[in-house]
C-alpha cells in the first residue's frame, strides 16, 4: 500500500486557535504524545515568533527521537537561523517555510509582485537548505492561486531543493472535487513532482477539511496536515483522528496507510482536550463521547444482536475503554506506577510520588477512581513547572448563605516564600474568591471565560474549573481540578496568575 506521512500541527496552528495558550511543559507532553501515536512528522510551534515558542521548540527537538520534528518559518533569513538554532538538535533537523502566492495576499498584504514573491521564495529555500536536509515550502493560500503561477513557483522551489511542497486551502474555501483537481494539475505540471512531496493543509471554515484532505490523497497527495480534534484558527484545522481512522476502515477502496498507533487516538484526544482547555463536542466524529453511543431501539436492538448492524469502528480500535478500573485506596505505589506508565506518562520519582499522595486522598474519598480521574491527576504533574517560586494556595473558605453576602478568605504563599492572607466579598461565592485572590497581584484582573466540569460520572466525580484572563494587556488560560468546585476554581485562577508570570518571564528573555 502507499504510505501517507501524518504531518500534525497541534502545537503550532492548533494553538492558534482563540484561546489556546500552552507553555512548554504542556508542548512537551503532547509531543511526546503525538510520538507515541506515531505522527511522521510534528511542528511543533513558530520558533522566531517568541522566546517561549523557541523554547518549546528547542526542547521538543531535543526529546522526541520517533518522529521528524519542523518549526515553521517565514521565507526570511532571519526566521530560518532562528528554527536552525530551535531545531538543529533533532534527529532529523526539518524546517517549513512559508509564503503566500494568491494575487489578494499578494498585492494587499506582503505588497510584492509576483516576480518579486518567486525571487523571496527561491532565495529563502536555498538558504535554508544549507542547513536542514529537509526543507517544506507552503503556497500560503494556495487554492485561490493562479494555477499557472504555482507551477511557476513551485518548479523554482523545487529546483532550489525543497523536499516537500505544500499546497494549503488556508481559508477552507475548496470543494472536494476541486481541490483533488488542483493535486492532480500539479502533479502532471510542476517539474520534479515526482521527486517530492506533495503535501495538502485543510482547514474547516465549511466543513469540508476532511473531504477535501481524502480527495487530494485520492489524487497524488503524499503527506497530509492537520491537528488532533480539528483544533486550529476560525473553523479549525482537518481532525488528523478522521483521517487515520476513514483511512483505516476505508483501506479496502483508499489502498493507503499511515503508520498511525490507532489504540492512542483516544489518549491524544482525551490530553490534547485538557491541556488546550477546548472541549470536545459529544457527537464529534472517532472522539466524541456520543461517538459510540445509541438511543434510537432500532439501533440499540440491532447493536446487541450484532455490533456491526451500526458500529463500523469499534471503540477498541481508538483505545477506548481498554484500561480496566482496579485501582483503589488499598492500591500501592507499584501498581500505580504501573499503570501511569501503561497510560503513556513518564514521571519523576518526585512528581510521581505527588501525583501518588492526590490519589490516595481522592481514592479515600471516592467509591470508583476512573480512567479520567487518572488522566486528570497524572496530567497536572507531568505539566507541572519545577523550581519556579509561584503562588501556592493552603487554603479557602467561603462563608455563604442565601441572606448573606458571600466572603471568601484565602491563605497563599506568595513567590516571595510569604504567607499572606486575604479576603473579599462578591455577588457569588466564586465572585468572592475571584476579588479576594485578585488582590495578591497589582492591578486588575479581568476573567473572559470560566467554566466548571465534571471528570467521570457520578456525585463523586471531580470538578475540573477552566479560567480565562486577561492581565497586564495579556491572555492566560488556567485550570485545576477538585472534588470541591470553589476550591478547583481559586486554584485555576491562582493557576493562570502563574502561567502569566512564567509567561511574562520568558517574554523578557532575548530571542
Amino acid at each position: 500500500m502507499r504510505k501517507i506521512d501524518i504531518f500534525d500541527t497541534t502545537l503550532r496552528d492548533g494553538e492558534q486557535s482563540a484561546g489556546i495558550n500552552l507553555n512548554t511543559a504542556e508542548k512537551i507532553e503532547i509531543a511526546k504524545q503525538l510520538e507515541r501515536l506515531g505522527v511522521t512528522i510534528i511542528e511543533a510551534g513558530f520558533p522566531a515568533s517568541s522566546p517561549g515558542d523557541f523554547d518549546a521548540v528547542h526542547r521538543i527537538a531535543g526529546t522526541v527521537k520517533n518522529s521528524i520534528i519542523t518549526g515553521l518559518a517565514r521565507c526570511i533569513q532571519k526566521d530560518i537561523d532562528t528554527t536552525w538554532e530551535a531545531i538543529k538538535v533533532a534527529e532529523q533537523p526539518h524546517i517549513h517555510v512559508f509564503l503566500a502566492t494568491s494575487p489578494i495576499h499578494m498585492e494587499y498584504k506582503l505588497k510584492k509582485s509576483p516576480d518579486q514573491v518567486i525571487e523571496q521564495a527561491v532565495a529563502a529555500v536555498k538558504y535554508a537548505k544549507k542547513f536542514f536536509p529537509l526543507v517544506q515550502w507552503s503556497a500560503e493560500d494556495a487554492f485561490r492561486s493562479d494555477r499557472e503561477f504555482l507551477v511557476r513557483i513551485m518548479n523554482e522551489v523545487v529546483a532550489a531543493g525543497a523536499s516537500t511542497i505544500n499546497v494549503p486551502d488556508t481559508v477552507g474555501y475548496a470543494s472536494p472535487q476541486e481541490y483533488g483537481a488542483l493535486f492532480k494539475f500539479l502533479l502532471e505540471n510542476v517539474k520534479g513532482a515526482d521527486k517530492v512531496k506533495f503535501s495538502a493543509h485543510c482547514h474547516d471554515d465549511l466543513g469540508m477539511a476532511t473531504a477535501n484532505t481524502i480527495a487530494a490523497i485520492e489524487n497524488g497527495a503524499a503527506q497530509v496536515e492537520g491537528t488532533i480534534n480539528g483544533i486550529g484558527e476560525r473553523a479549525g484545522n482537518v481532525a488528523l483522528e478522521e483521517i487515520a481512522v476513514a483511512l483505516h476502515i476505508r483501506k479496502d477502496f483508499y489502498q493507503v496507510e499511515t503508520g498511525i498507533q490507532l489504540q492512542e487516538i483516544k489518549r491524544t484526544s482525551q490530553l490534547v482536550s485538557k491541556l488546550t482547555n477546548v472541549v470536545i463536542q459529544p457527537n464529534k466524529a472517532i472522539v466524541g463521547k456520543n461517538a459510540f453511543a445509541h438511543e434510537s431501539g432500532i439501533h440499540q436492538d440491532g447493536v446487541l444482536k450484532n455490533p456491526e448492524t451500526y458500529e463500523i469502528i469499534s471503540p477498541a480500535l481508538i483505545g477506548e475503554g481498554e484500561i480496566p478500573l482496579v485501582l483503589g485506596k488499598h492500591s500501592g505505589r507499584a501498581a500505580f506506577r504501573d499503570r501511569a506508565e501503561t497510560m503513556g506518562f513518564n514521571l519523576s520519582d518526585e512528581k510521581l510520588n505527588k501525583a501518588f499522595v492526590e490519589f490516595k486522598k481522592l481514592a479515600d474519598r471516592k467509591k470508583e477512581i476512573t480512567e479520567e480521574d487518572l488522566l486528570t491527576l497524572l496530567t497536572e504533574q507531568q505539566v507541572q513547572i519545577e523550581d519556579v517560586p509561584l503562588f501556592d494556595l493552603k487554603m479557602v473558605q467561603v462563608q455563604y448563605g442565601t441572606e448573606n453576602i458571600p466572603t471568601a478568605t484565602a491563605i497563599v504563599l506568595t513567590p516571595e516564600g510569604l504567607e499572606k492572607t486575604v479576603v473579599a466579598t462578591g455577588s457569588g461565592s466564586v465572585e468572592a474568591i475571584f476579588n479576594t485572590l485578585e488582590q495578591l497581584v497589582p492591578g486588575a484582573v479581568q476573567v473572559l471565560d470560566y467554566r466548571v466540569s465534571s471528570v467521570g460520572k457520578g456525585r463523586d466525580a471531580l470538578g475540573e474549573a477552566v479560567i480565562n484572563i486577561r492581565y497586564d494587556n495579556v491572555s492566560t488560560t488556567g485550570r485545576n481540578s477538585s472534588q470541591d468546585v470553589l476550591e478547583a476554581s481559586a486554584k485555576a485562577y491562582l493557576n493562570a496568575i502563574n502561567r502569566h508570570l512564567i509567561q511574562a518571564s520568558l517574554r523578557a528573555q532575548p530571542v
